[in-house]
């Protein structure tokens, strides 16, 4: 276990925790912003959060026991509303990439407030039960929250930042989009 100790520690895992909780603050403290604001600092924190995502270090899931979870139904409700609100109008695209697709002739619509929603929920759980503090504990958070990453919540990342990217950039409804 020493050595596994070693790897929770290590300079990439910190630097996940790091963007993981600045994400999670960001989303926390999205009700109000404006969408062009909103969106500009959340193309720049997802692409940190995929990059540093992928270099977290292999670790084995050793305790099929379930984690704490800090993110309840109500909790990400009220945040997916808040997101919703934000996003308004430009919150809902069509999503290619979702197994369903295989077996339907008609377009998938997703919403960009409940992705954030979803990435907020795995990302908050892994940094509440990190900041926690023990070894063990935070050795699983960190196996899973790299487990999930490639099986669920990276997929889901990089849909939505195509959406936003879409957001930003288009120019069907807005001739000039002010940088923020």
């Amino acid at each position: 276990m020493e050595k596994e100790t070693e790897k929770i520690f290590n300079r990439n895992v910190v630097e996940f925790v790091t963007v993981a909780a600045e994400f999670c603050k960001f989303m926390e403290q999205a009700e109000g912003m404006k969408r062009e604001a909103f969106v500009e600092t959340t193309l720049k924190l997802l692409p940190l959060l995929y990059l540093k995502a992928q270099l977290l270090p292999p670790l084995e899931v050793t305790d099929e026991e379930e984690l704490e979870h800090y993110v309840t139904e109500e909790v990400y409700e009220v945040l997916r509303l808040s997101l919703a609100e934000v996003m308004a109008d430009a919150d809902d695209y069509l999503d290619v990439f979702v197994q369903e697709m295989v077996y339907s002739d008609q377009p998938i619509k997703r919403s960009i407030a409940e992705d954030l929603a979803d990435l907020y929920q795995a990302v908050k759980d892994f940094v509440f039960v990190f900041r926690l503090g023990f070894d063990q504990t935070m050795h699983e958070a960190a196996a899973r929250c790299r487990e999930q990453f490639g099986e669920y919540w990276g997929q889901t990342l990089v849909n939505t930042l195509r959406a936003l990217h879409e957001v930003r950039y288009s120019r069907k409804e807005t001739p000039s989009y002010d940088p923020i």
